[in-house]
């Protein structure tokens, strides 16, 4: 299996467009974003009809926020994905991988024609994230509930090593039902980890049903704030409230942000529907869903 590396081109292509938004004023970087967003969407129904698997309803959900903080927020190097002071980003929803490659081989981590190889036979791009073979991959995700106890590791090391480095988790809300979870919470809170951010997608589906109807997490703003995390709620498909709710604590408590997402984002017969946990569209389907992501 191969090892990717990063592609001088995209590496590139990141740099201009992070030079871009550094300058730009909050509308022009939300405009830059969405459309950075708008592409992977595409990419990632490439990628999805062409392995005949995947997660398309999660991966909409989630690509706005990984676009804002790959292209916008995170301090890290593409040419160098192992340098000792980069943010660290780990998507605990490791289902949800398409999104996640989309974003890294659009931000220069690797070459973008590797993305057609998704879920193939010997690719790196497994259907789960390894840290082993794709850069930009801090730790193997897929069993639901592990991401943010690392995420708790990670920071804590930061601390120590004072490299100022920021840690930020993006969990599933079907994810919050996991007692780890709350567990790592609790720990965040009481080591004061203020360079900590989790994000919770909430979709408000999980696979088979709604989250409410499965195990009911609302209110989560109150629960999350009763675990000692400054809570910020948003809309997750909102560029400017996005770029905001990033930014670092004011509070010296770990942040914990609810992105109010919909599952599907973008394609109006994927939109809020279940089914689209985990299902291919149709030929027909990906023409339309291409056409209305034009």
């Amino acid at each position: 299996m191969t090892v990717l590396a990063a592609n001088p081109v995209d590496v590139a292509a990141w740099g201009e467009l992070r030079s871009q938004l550094n300058t730009a004023d909050s509308n022009r970087k939300a405009e830059l974003l969405a459309n950075q967003a708008r592409l992977a969407r595409r990419q990632i129904i490439q990628m999805i009809d062409g392995a005949g698997q995947g997660h398309i309803g999660g991966d909409f959900s989630v690509i706005d926020v990984m676009t804002t903080l790959f292209s916008a927020v995170l301090n890290i190097d593409p040419a160098n994905p192992t340098m000792d002071n980069r943010d660290r980003f780990i998507l605990s929803k490791g289902h949800c991988s398409a999104a996640l490659y989309t974003t890294l081989a659009f931000n220069g981590f690797f070459d973008r024609a590797e993305l057609s190889t998704f879920m193939a036979p010997y690719s790196a791009l497994n259907g789960h994230p390894n840290r082993n073979k794709v850069p930009g991959v801090e730790t193997n995700t897929g069993p639901l509930g592990h991401g943010l106890p690392v995420g708790v590791g990670t920071a804590i090391a930061a601390k120590l090593k004072k490299t100022g480095a920021r840690t930020f988790v993006i969990l599933g809300d079907g994810e919050m039902q996991e007692g780890s979870n709350w567990e790592a919470l609790m720990s965040a809170a009481h080591f004061k980890l203020d360079n900590l951010t989790a994000i919770v997608d909430r979709n408000r589906l999980q696979q088979g049903a709604r989250t409410e109807d499965t195990n009911g997490l609302d209110p989560l703003d109150e629960k999350l704030a009763a675990f000692g995390l400054e809570v910020r709620e948003i809309d997750g498909h909102d560029f400017v409230a996005l770029l905001k709710a990033l930014e670092p604590s004011t509070t010296g408590k770990p942040v914990a942000i609810i992105a109010n997402t919909k599952k599907g984002k973008g394609v109006s017969f994927i939109e809020d529907r279940v089914e689209w946990h985990h299902k291919v569209p149709s030929k027909d389907q990906v023409v339309q869903a291409l056409e209305e992501l034009s």
